[in-house]
Order: C-alpha cells, then sequence, then structure tokens
C-alpha cells in the first residue's frame, strides 16, 4: 500500500509486512485471507440480495442488516470500522424498540428514521476516518518504511512518525471513548432493558425468538468490539506489533466474513427467503 505522507526524504509511500512477509508460512496466509475475502464477498452480497429481492425482509430491522452487509462489503476491501461501531449501536436500538415498545415501533422505527440513523453512521464514521487520515499524514515520516502490520492502521504509522506524536495520542484515545465507548454503554443499556423485557414475557416462544434475535447480534458486537477496544483504547506498551495482527485479523477479514452465516443460519425468515430464492432459481432452470 502506497501514501504520500509529507517527509523529510525523497521515498513516498510504505511496506507493509507481518503476515505476509518472506516466511514460509506467507503463502499459506494469503491463500487463507483470499478464501476468506471471497467468501465474505459471497456471503454479504448474498444478504443484500436476499433482502432486497423478498418483500418479508423489508422491515427496519432488516434495512439496517442490509447496510451493515453492504459496509462489509467494503470493510474488507477498505477498513471502515467506525461507520460499523456507530451502525451496530443503532441495530441495538432497533431490537430496543421491537421488544420493548413493539406497539410504538411503526412510528419510532419510520423509514425516514431508518434513513437517517443509516446516514448520520456513514457520515459520522467518514468524517471520523477522513480527519484521523489527515492528521496522521502530517507527521514527518523520515526513518523506515516498514509497517509491522497487513494495513496501515493508525496505531502503527504512528510507531513510524519522526515527530512527537503523544498529543495526537491522547485524541485518538478521546476519539475512541466517543467512538467505542458511547455505543458500547449504549448498546449495553439497550440490551439490559431487553433482557428484563424478555424475562417478563408469557409466551415461551416469544421469548425463544426474541433472544435468538439479539444473540445473534450480541455475537457481532462481541466480535467486532472486543479487538478494536484492545487496539485503540489499550496504551501501545499493553501490546506488541504481532499480538495488534492477530487482533485485528477478528475485525477486519474474520467477522465481515461471519456476519452472514450468523444472522442467517439463526434466523427463520433469513433462511425462508434464501429457500425461497433458491427454489426460484431451480424453477427457472427445469423451465
Amino acid at each position: 500500500m502506497f501514501l504520500r505522507p509529507w517527509n523529510h526524504s525523497s521515498t513516498v509511500g510504505f511496506i507493509l509486512t507481518s503476515l505476509f512477509n518472506e516466511s514460509p508460512m506467507h503463502l499459506f496466509l494469503f491463500s487463507m485471507v483470499v478464501v476468506i475475502y471471497t467468501l465474505a464477498m459471497a456471503g454479504n452480497t448474498a444478504m443484500v440480495f436476499l433482502i432486497w429481492a423478498d418483500a418479508r425482509l423489508h422491515t427496519p430491522m432488516y434495512f439496517l442488516l442490509s447496510q451493515l452487509s453492504f459496509l462489509d462489503i467494503f470493510f474488507t476491501s477498505v477498513t471502515v470500522p467506525k461507520m460499523i461501531c456507530l451502525l451496530l449501536a443503532l441495530m441495538a436500538y432497533d431490537r430496543y424498540v421491537a421488544i420493548c415498545n413493539p406497539l410504538r415501533y411503526p412510528s419510532l422505527m419510520s423509514r425516514q428514521t431508518c434513513l437517517l440513523m443509516v446516514a448520520t453512521s456513514w457520515l459520522g464514521g467518514s468524517i471520523n476516518a477522513s480527519i484521523q487520515t489527515a492528521l496522521t499524514l502530517q507527521f514527518p515520516y523520515c526513518g523506515s518504511r516498514r509497517i509491522a502490520h497487513f494495513f496501515c492502521e493508525v496505531p502503527s504509522l504512528l510507531r513510524l512518525a519522526c515527530a512527537d506524536t503523544a498529543a495526537y495520542e491522547r485524541v485518538l484515545f478521546v476519539t475512541g471513548v466517543v467512538v467505542l465507548l458511547v455505543p458500547i454503554a449504549f448498546i449495553t443499556t439497550s440490551y439490559a432493558l431487553i433482557l428484563a423485557a424478555v424475562l417478563g414475557m408469557h409466551s415461551v416462544e416469544g421469548r425463544q425468538k426474541a433472544l435468538a434475535t439479539c444473540s445473534s447480534h450480541l455475537t457481532v458486537v462481541n466480535l467486532f468490539y472486543g479487538p478494536l477496544v484492545y487496539t485503540y483504547m489499550l496504551p501501545a506498551s499493553y501490546h506488541s506489533p504481532g499480538q495488534d495482527d492477530v487482533v485485528s485479523i477478528f475485525y477486519t477479514v474474520l467477522t465481515p466474513m461471519l456476519n452472514p452465516v450468523i444472522y442467517s443460519l439463526r434466523n427463520k425468515e433469513v433462511t425462508g427467503a434464501m429457500k425461497k430464492v433458491i427454489g426460484k432459481c431451480g424453477v427457472g432452470r427445469t423451465a
């Protein structure tokens, strides 16, 4: 990957090492990443298509899920974690309204509200990432150009800067609190209220359906937020570049691949839509 930061030398660009170095395992790792990338692209594209094609899935929950899949398609190519952080918090709010205020759900989660929520996550994530990128590239990089990572993540770039980055690292920490901890607090509060409402349900079937839907979302939240908090909130002295690589794989490669599986296998509506589409394709071929 090549960037063009302002620096004191004529050399431009950075060299990514880490997973794809000249070790005996680099070909195997490269092959695994290609396979996972292909599965993530295929799975998320299929999810977007299913939600678009089946009228039964034209609800606020599945609209937000389609946006998550849409972001995951780009996430495996260009990392956009800030957008997904905000969207996961909004999905938790959707589940809270659906379970705790079902009678007000159509008004609270109208089409206009959903569009506004999605636009907020896209705009907020884009502004945050753009500002961080612009500020990071203002530092002089006059030393080594080798990044001990498999993509140009901000903490890895700052290690190469030949200037004092302490003030900017404090800004990153505050940003992390806003972008990571605030959504986590929002999600935790939403699911605490959801759990209280579910435990008060008299219908066993309704309770199981609510728990199945919420557990899928919580699984995605844990897979995504855990590694991000580790990378961006803990001081650099608490983790090494090698540990950063392993942790980053979870939210940049594995989570986008697992999201369609998590949401489809435990969701009867999605699996029903999938069978319906497959059935139509089969009928079309025989005809």
